[in-house]
């Protein structure tokens, strides 16, 4: 949970105490999105693993799975 403060207040440039005054859980989601895209970007850019980035079918299979959909 430190670590968010840390991550969200060096992102939006203020101290981790306003952060924890005033930011709710969109503000976690997405700091979490951009973090999770920027390490997707560097492993793609530098041809490292994306084992733990799921590819569309994978995505799909764990959709169907979790909403009984065939989509």
């Amino acid at each position: 949970m430190i670590l968010m403060f840390d991550i969200m207040g060096r992102r939006y440039g203020t101290l981790p105490s306003e952060i924890l005054r005033s930011a709710d859980s969109f503000d976690l989601m997405v700091m979490d999105v951009a973090t999770t895209y920027e390490q997707f970007l560097d492993a793609k850019a530098n041809n490292k693993s994306m084992d733990k980035f799921m590819d569309q079918d994978n995505l799909r299979e764990h959709f169907n799975k979790v909403t009984g959909k065939d989509k």
